[in-house]
């Protein structure tokens, strides 16, 4: 069975730092892109932040960018996110998600569309004094 499991959010004040652990199991991680992606409420989904498969190539949006670090480890199946600097705006609830690629819109991350999407299910990251 495909799974992914996101652990690491909380609650941190402005300026803080999270790391967020991304964990799969039921198949193989180095074969996938993964991404993080947030929702925060009244808002769309967006993507975060994304990791190639084949060279660990890594995407960010405008808005974390030089503040966020995405980062792979394929012997513990974890994919993970470094969150320093955090502001307010990044509250969201985090998922992340396998097939990520830069968008068609510069700076944008999406998911690829493919039989084998997976996702987990979320955690909640709320940044607030």
């Amino acid at each position: 069975q495909v799974q992914l499991v996101e652990s690491g959010g909380g609650l941190v004040q402005p300026g803080g730092s999270l790391k967020l652990s991304c964990t799969a199991s039921g198949f193989r991680l180095d074969y996938y892109a993964i991404g993080w992606f947030r929702q925060a409420p009244g808002k769309e989904r967006e993507g975060v932040s994304c990791i190639s498969s084949r060279d660990d190539t890594t995407y960010y949006i405008e808005s974390v960018k030089g503040r966020f670090t995405i980062s792979r480890d394929n012997t513990k199946k974890a994919v993970y996110l470094q969150m320093d600097s955090l502001k307010p705006e990044d509250t969201a609830v985090y998922y992340c998600a396998t097939d990520c690629a830069p968008g068609p819109n510069v700076h944008s991350i999406v998911q690829v569309p493919t039989e084998r999407n997976s996702w987990g299910q979320g955690t909640q990251v709320t940044v607030s004094a």
